[in-house]
């Protein structure tokens, strides 16, 4: 498991590739990067900040992360989450699953991000023309985290 934050911007395609590099043991390889956005709900977006709790966000992400490895049966599992300022069009957020098989790899991936929008401990803030606003999880986002949850119980 490699769960990291990173103040500075990163190479998502780089990161995935040595991720994977080696690894035989493997049948897919799936990821998703989310990325700064340059408008938000038709508003315009200069700048999104990120804050976290130090060492507390880490522990929470990799729980997460080891949590979802279990469920889906992926043998590894890496993040990298950005923290601090960032701009439209950087990389905010990679999650890469590897897996014997896609189908385990791609929901890895899906139900991971889910927990990241709504249980992750960081804070989201956008500055744009009209000032800033905190950004909260989506309904949608909470509705598929609780769908999750009742899979898990069944």
């Amino acid at each position: 498991m490699d769960i990291r934050l990173a103040p500075e911007p990163f190479d998502p395609q780089a990161e995935e590739a040595a991720f994977a590099a080696g690894r035989r043991d493997i049948g897919a390889v799936v990821s998703f990067t989310g990325v700064c956005r340059e408008r938000t709900d038709g508003e315009g977006v200069g700048e999104l900040f990120l804050d976290h709790y130090p060492g507390f966000t880490e522990k929470e992400i990799a729980r997460l992360a080891a949590d979802v490895a279990a469920r889906c049966q992926c043998p590894d599992i890496k993040v990298i989450h950005r923290v601090g300022r960032l701009t439209p069009g950087e990389p905010i957020v990679l999650v890469v699953a590897l897996s014997e098989h896609r189908d385990a790899a791609f929901e890895a991936v899906r139900l991971l991000m889910d927990y990241l929008k709504t249980d992750a401990p960081l804070w989201k803030r956008e500055t744009g023309p009209n000032g800033e606003r905190w950004i909260e999880p989506r309904a949608d986002d909470i509705a598929r985290r609780a769908a999750a949850e009742i899979t898990d119980r069944t």
